[in-house]
């Protein structure tokens, strides 16, 4: 196979937040003990957190922060793009609401995520979900079987992005121009908010089920990634911890920002 293709199908796969680690790209225990993988709750483990570097990509660099008096990772990405990612697992049943928060200082001038030329973004919360990939299409299907061959990982059945982008068009869903089943939902567009701590708390069944036209199987993975390879450029965020609640628990207020001053 042409080394480009085998490339693309890999990235495919590790975008994707294939859960299985077997996949030959560095990747280590990261941040275990700093207090932003501790403030993570939930099924999510302070020790579980991976640097995930994809082959042939400059890394994007992550370490943890204090920001205007929160625990956070700042990433720093320069024509970059890796994740920090864990697994998990919380069966359909069990799940029920995510909250994380970010803030963006500014946005990817040349950044389009409905093109695979410009698919990039300076904050996406990742989520990956099981499912029945007999019902793949045929392009799928082709695709997960050379992953699998390639790197002993197969297409998740499913991966929900939470994305800012730059275009309107808040809880907007735009299907990723490698494969139809990475779909990213547009929780934050545009400039408003740059600057701004802004905080989520999202219902993860309702939001896959926007997305997908289906109920989500169970959730096996997370992660976060600030992209910028194929913009060229260079952008920051600062991520707060990721915490979910169980589906029994009361919703808390909505999304909301706090005006903290552009750094």
């Amino acid at each position: 196979m042409v080394p480009s293709i085998k490339c693309g199908l890999v990235l495919v796969a590790l975008a994707a937040l294939a859960a299985c680690s077997s996949a030959p790209t560095h990747h280590d225990g990261y941040l275990a003990a700093s207090p932003w993988a501790v403030a993570s709750s939930g099924p999510v483990h302070a020790g579980s957190w991976q640097h995930y570097r994809f082959p042939g990509k400059q890394a994007t660099q992550f370490a943890y922060a204090r920001e205007d008096g929160r625990h956070a990772v700042l990433a720093h990405a320069v024509s970059s793009a890796s994740m920090l990612r864990q697994t998990l697992r919380i069966v359909p049943a069990d799940l029920g609401r995510v909250q994380f928060s970010w803030k963006v200082p500014q946005l990817i001038a040349q950044a389009d995520l409905t093109r695979r030329e410009g698919d990039d973004s300076p904050a996406r919360l990742i989520l990956v979900f099981e499912g029945d990939r007999a019902r793949f299409s045929a392009k799928n299907a082709m695709m997960s079987e050379l992953l699998r061959a390639l790197t002993g990982e197969e297409l998740p059945y499913a991966t929900l992005m939470y994305v800012w982008g730059n275009q309107p068009g808040t809880d907007s869903v735009i299907v990723s121009p490698r494969t139809d089943r990475i779909r990213k939902l547009v929780v934050e567009s545009g400039p408003d908010r740059l600057g701004l701590w802004v905080d989520y708390e999202r219902d993860v069944r309702a939001d896959f089920e926007q997305a997908f036209g289906e109920a989500p199987g169970a959730l096996v993975g997370i992660g976060i990634m600030t992209d910028t390879d194929n913009t060229r450029s260079t952008v920051q965020a600062w991520y707060g911890p990721v915490r979910f609640l169980p589906a029994a628990a009361a919703a808390l207020p909505p999304a909301r920002a706090t005006a903290f001053e552009h750094l």
